[in-house]
């Protein structure tokens, strides 16, 4: 009888030392802040669910899918907060589905192969329905500030509608709110002097608005490319000025002028580097956007500049306060798939499945990064350039954190993408991708209409 007393007393020990031992688990857990419910914040918040962490998610609009929801309006929205989406209404991904997707997410079978908004932005509310990431969510919450005290991330931040406050303390702060909504606008002598319209690609939303006018469109990146083929079709003229030494081989429409850098305006027109003179009625500036956290102060160790975020090891973790990563700033990748990576490093590195090198260590690999940029000339933006570097950037993840590789075949589809848009803007989505293992790809012609011709302006003066 005494023995099984005895056993009964160790056993109820042993409970009580487990549970005690749970709880000590529990509480020592890390707490995240995610800030942002786009493409990497879903990633992040899925990720964050599966390994049981805990987390608050903050996102300012009510809904997923950061700028891939089109908005018609523009400037601020009914609570006066800035419209952050950059949508317009003929936008399709400049990349294939196979290289747009999540991971282990496909998109359903009939989604084309270069998918519009709509078909993407539906894609992410699924993904966000599937993974159950809706609930996770507290939409209508603008984050106002973070700053480190003590150890703690301290984020304070206000429910839009009811302009309530709170402010919550955490380990971990994960800022997913993307860098495409605060426009980079240049400003060119006599601008004020100009009677026609100006406004910034974020603001640009349909062609038609463009019927039969001369339109100066500024700027070569995807947008000023994309967007110069879609006025185009509508307006009288369509003015391209830039500098882009990228031999585009596309066989542009009769209505379209190169022109080199703007010189200055005058009240109807603009005068180019080249002495040349163009009358135009309507401007596009298609010339990006900054970096802009308002909400971070001198406490996160970033240097934060209009084209720059500083320093950053693997191109996500502060390196001067490693418990904050700042996703998606990377340039010529797969931006979605290099996203989801992100979001599983970074779970890892808060799960405590690896540990960051000292952070001297992480200061001299950026620091080499910085010195060949500047050894060659570059501007400091090239720091969060992946290129060619892609492929690396992924294995090196993998080899450091212990996710999943992707697969080498991403990075080499991209680079046959962009070749094909070298060659011909028109027709380089009229091809699928059919990936065949983790290395090699088929590239497949597919059936398509003729592109819409050009309206004909040659009756309006």
């Amino acid at each position: 009888m005494l023995k099984i007393c005895f056993k009964m007393k160790c056993v109820l020990i042993l409970c009580v030392l487990f549970q005690l031992s749970f709880i000590l688990m529990v509480t020592s857990s890390p707490r995240v802040c995610v800030i942002g419910a786009g493409v990497g914040g879903l990633s992040t918040v899925r990720y964050l669910i599966k390994e049981n962490i805990k987390f608050t998610a903050l996102e300012s609009t009510k809904y997923v899918g950061g700028t891939w929801r089109y908005d018609e309006r523009v400037g601020q929205d009914e609570y006066g907060q800035p419209i952050h989406t950059s949508m317009y209404k003929h936008l399709r991904t400049n990349l294939p589905k196979v290289i747009m997707e999540l991971h282990d997410f496909p998109m359903p079978k009939d989604t084309p192969s270069y998918p519009p908004w709509e078909n993407y932005y539906n894609y992410l509310k699924s993904y966000a329905e599937h993974f159950d990431l809706y609930k996770h969510i507290k939409f209508q919450h603008h984050v106002t500030s973070v700053k480190k005290i003590d150890d703690i991330w301290r984020v304070k931040y206000k429910h839009i509608p009811t302009e309530n406050e709170f402010e919550e303390e955490f380990e971990y702060v994960v800022v997913a709110a993307g860098h495409h909504s605060k426009p980079h606008r240049p400003i060119f002598p006599g601008e004020h002097l100009f009677k026609g319209t100006i406004i910034h690609s974020h603001d640009y939303r349909v062609p038609e608005t463009y019927t039969c006018r001369r339109v100066l469109i500024v700027g070569s990146g995807p947008s000023g490319m994309d967007i110069s083929l879609d006025v185009a079709y509508v307006s009288k003229i369509l003015v391209h000025s830039h500098h882009s030494k990228i031999d585009f081989r596309t066989p542009f429409p009769k209505n379209y002028i190169k022109k080199p850098d703007i010189k200055e305006f005058n009240g109807t027109g603009v005068i180019f580097t080249d002495g040349t003179y163009e009358d135009i009625d309507d401007v596009i500036y298609c010339t990006g956007y900054e970096y802009h956290y308002p909400f971070l102060d001198e406490s996160s160790g970033l240097n934060i500049s209009a084209h720059s975020v500083v320093p950053l090891y693997r191109y996500l973790v502060n390196i001067n306060q490693p418990t904050m990563l700042i996703m998606g700033l990377v340039v010529r990748a797969c931006l979605v798939v290099a996203l989801d990576a992100q979001a599983r490093y970074a779970t890892a590195l808060i799960k405590g499945d690896f540990t960051l090198p000292p952070q001297e260590v992480m200061m001299r690999d950026w620091q080499r990064q910085y010195d060949v940029i500047r050894s060659t000339g570059r501007p400091l933006s090239h720091i969060h350039l992946l290129a060619y570097k892609e492929d690396e950037y992924y294995a090196a993840l993998t080899e450091e954190s212990g996710i999943e590789r992707v697969p080498p075949v991403f990075y080499k589809i991209r680079t046959m993408n962009m070749q094909s848009m070298l060659e011909n803007l028109y027709t380089y989505r009229n091809y699928a991708y059919k990936i065949l293992d983790r290395d090699t790809y088929e590239k497949i012609l597919l059936e398509h209409e003729d592109s819409p011709k050009n309206i004909d302006c040659t009756s309006t003066s």
